[in-house]
């Protein structure tokens, strides 16, 4: 009886080299499923597939998920604002959940054997993976030929080389991922602290010596914190990502390093590119400044970081992400209008906001200048009682000081 297997194939180093283990070594026959989550051309999808097939696979997928990733991961990534550690604004995280759980149902529903992905026993997306398919496919046992055979970079390109399929330089010294919220890139000067990352190394965005010599300013519209239309030309979110990427990349925006904590506990750290999303979360939270309250301001940061925390962290299918969601969500009713983005010299910034449901209303008050809703006793009595709670500290610390107890004071400042 024929043992089947579905592989995550993305055509790179290490899921080329699983096709062939797999097939090889563990005596699977091997259907490869391809989810296009961003990053890849007609002709690169194209070229996978044939890859699959030289490979040895029996049969090859693919599947255009990128409308499903932002529906059900990114637009919550923007409307948190989310930019992991202040910087990194998670490119990988959403697209490897998205990749797992089409990768499952295509499992399931194909009466596949067992399935498999292409991590190593390191990183982040070995946990991801196996998380998602252990929910959604529960009776499937998970293979992961890198991370079992604890292979090196050199050893699965020997290894395909030999087989009459060379692996191209830059794969040798860099795993990179491309997606629709940007790249990633690791290996070399990643693994220490001290190095840079070269120019070279980032497939993407334009490096400072091509950078355009004018900044280029355009409109993006959001409706309900959705982004809907750039400089009034209405488009899906797709399309639009990607006019934003096209753009924001010519003048070298979302470059960065990231350093962080991985899932496993160590430190890691990961060159990334993402052009549009850093364009689109600065735009989007300069139209929340606009709208939102004081205090939905604050929860929405706090609980937008704990769940771009639990998405990079595996824990995606944890109930209380819908929770977040739901909140996430809510928190988008006003945030409708438009946000002008200036693009120069590797840096995204807003020149301006307008909104329908704007709270800044220059008819009745102007910051620093005399308002209509309250006149300069009104100011004078909050500020009264706005410390009163400081004020009362304080005398309570200088009665304690005189009475003998200065233990109980809190201690002065040198």
């Amino acid at each position: 009886m024929t043992t089947k297997v579905a592989l995550a194939f993305s055509g790179g180093l290490d899921t080329s080299y699983c096709c062939v283990a797999l097939r090889e070594d563990y005596g699977y026959e091997v259907h490869t499923i391809t989810v296009d989550t961003g990053g890849f051309s007609a002709e690169e999808l194209a070229d996978i597939e044939r890859r699959a097939y030289v490979l040895g696979a029996t049969h090859h997928t693919t599947v255009d998920a990128r409308p499903r990733l932002f529906q059900h991961y990114l637009r919550y990534l923007l409307f948190g604002n989310v930019l992991r550690g202040q910087t990194y604004p998670l490119c990988v995280a959403a697209e490897r959940v998205a990749q797992a759980e089409t990768v499952a149902e295509l499992a399931v529903a194909g009466g596949m054997n067992a399935i498999a992905h292409g991590s190593t026993g390191a990183g982040n997306d070995q946990v991801r993976f196996d998380l998602a398919f252990r929910v959604l496919a529960p009776g499937l046992p998970v293979i992961a030929p890198i991370r079992e055979n604890r292979l090196e970079r050199g050893r699965a390109a020997s290894r395909l080389a030999d087989a009459g399929l060379p692996v191209p330089e830059v794969a040798r010294k860099f795993s990179i991922n491309r997606g629709l919220w940007g790249a990633t890139l690791g290996g070399g000067p990643t693994h220490q602290s001290t190095e840079t990352v070269p120019d070279d190394a980032f497939p993407y965005t334009q490096p400072p010596a091509m950078w355009p010599s004018r900044p280029e300013v355009f409109g993006i519209r959001f409706e309900k914190g959705v982004p809907v239309a750039v400089d009034g030309q209405a488009m899906d979110p797709v399309a639009l990502i990607l006019e934003v990427e096209r753009r924001a990349a010519a003048h070298g925006v979302g470059r960065g390093v990231h350093l962080g904590d991985t899932i496993l506990g160590i430190k890691g750290r990961v060159g990334f590119e993402a052009p549009a999303a850093i364009t689109l979360i600065t735009a989007h939270r300069e139209l929340e400044k606009l709208v939102l309250s004081r205090q939905q301001m604050f929860w929405k940061e706090q609980l937008g970081n704990l769940y771009g925390s639990m998405l990079h962290e595996a824990r995606y299918f944890d109930p209380l992400m819908r929770d977040l969601e739901a909140f996430l969500e809510s928190s988008q009713a006003h945030v409708t209008g438009t946000a002008r983005v200036r693009l120069y010299q590797g840096q995204a910034s807003v020149e301006g906001v307008e909104s329908p449901a704007s709270l800044m209303l220059s008819d009745v008050a102007l910051y620093g200048e005399e308002n209509h809703l309250w006149d300069g006793r009104d100011a004078q009595g909050f500020c009264r009682l706005y410390g009163l709670q400081d004020a009362l500290a304080a005398r309570r610390d200088r009665r304690l000081a005189e009475s003998g107890r200065p233990e109980l004071a809190p201690a002065g400042r040198e």
